[in-house]
């Protein structure tokens, strides 16, 4: 085996630092683009209404995925997620946790609470 100079060491250090360097630039390009990742669907056109909590915890929108009923309801992915983690609108989450459902059209007594809720 030959032995390794400090001129060799150095060399090798070079390398070493340019190979760093340009991996630091595909990185910070990388962070410039943006999450890119998955695709949640839209920004929110607005805040999340009693109502929106109604169609997609009880209602018409219960089914469908937090992605599809975001884009229905001009919403994000996160305002769905979390009404239906019970993060947001938790009157609701507890109806939905005890298995109500609601035919749609929604009618005033639905958002507001079941049967006899004020």
């Amino acid at each position: 085996m030959a032995a390794l100079t400090l001129k060799d060491l150095q060399a090798q250090i070079d390398e070493l630092k340019v190979m760093v360097v340009a991996q630091n630039e595909i990185i910070e390009e990388l962070k410039s683009q943006g999450t890119g990742g998955r695709d949640r669907g839209p920004k929110s056109e607005g805040e999340m209404t009693e109502e929106h909590a109604v169609r997609v915890m009880l209602g018409d929108l219960r089914d469908k995925s937090h992605k599809d009923a975001a884009l229905e309801l001009k919403l994000s992915y996160g305002q769905i997620y979390s009404a239906r983690k019970g993060y947001t609108f938790k009157k609701i989450y507890q109806r939905m946790i005890k298995g109500e459902t609601i035919d749609i059209p929604l009618v005033e007594g639905d958002i507001e609470g079941s049967e006899g809720e004020a």
